[in-house]
């Protein structure tokens, strides 16, 4: 093999790396539709099936994106600054992580599993489709 050959099967391998990573599920990971994060929302479900209504949503985006509307009770934590900021969330309730299409939550999630939660789900398709009403 040449030396330009190699090189292109080892940039080959890393962006086939990169895109897998990216869009790879996390394990662990409970996907949501809108309707079951507004059970849980509204009392009716916890999403660990135990009668008890102990949940965190955490919104993802950044300062400005949240500004264009949020979901009521939502706790502001950019995924650019989640690792920093991961004392605040705690480890015994269940944790809800949304964005706006569900990647930026996908990658929150990915910090949270390394930090020891075990308990995470994020809203399917994020805020983008959402059903609910949105807080300004």
């Amino acid at each position: 093999m040449n030396g330009k050959l190699i090189i292109d099967l080892v940039a080959l391998g890393f962006i086939i790396w990169f895109i897998y990573s990216r869009f790879a599920g996390v394990k662990g990971l409970r996907n949501v539709s809108s309707d079951q994060l507004q059970e849980v929302m509204d009392g009716r479900d916890d999403g660990g099936g135990n009668g008890k209504n102990k949940f965190i949503l955490i919104d993802v985006r950044e300062p400005g994106e949240v500004k264009q509307g949020f979901i009521p009770g939502a706790v502001n934590i950019p995924v650019t600054t989640m690792s920093r900021r991961v004392g605040e969330i705690p480890k015994d309730r269940q944790v809800y992580l949304y964005c706006r299409s569900g990647m930026r939550s996908k990658q929150a999630a990915r910090i949270l599993r390394k930090q020891g939660f075990k308990e995470i789900s994020h809203l399917r398709g994020g805020i983008m489709s959402w059903k609910g009403k949105l807080t300004q």
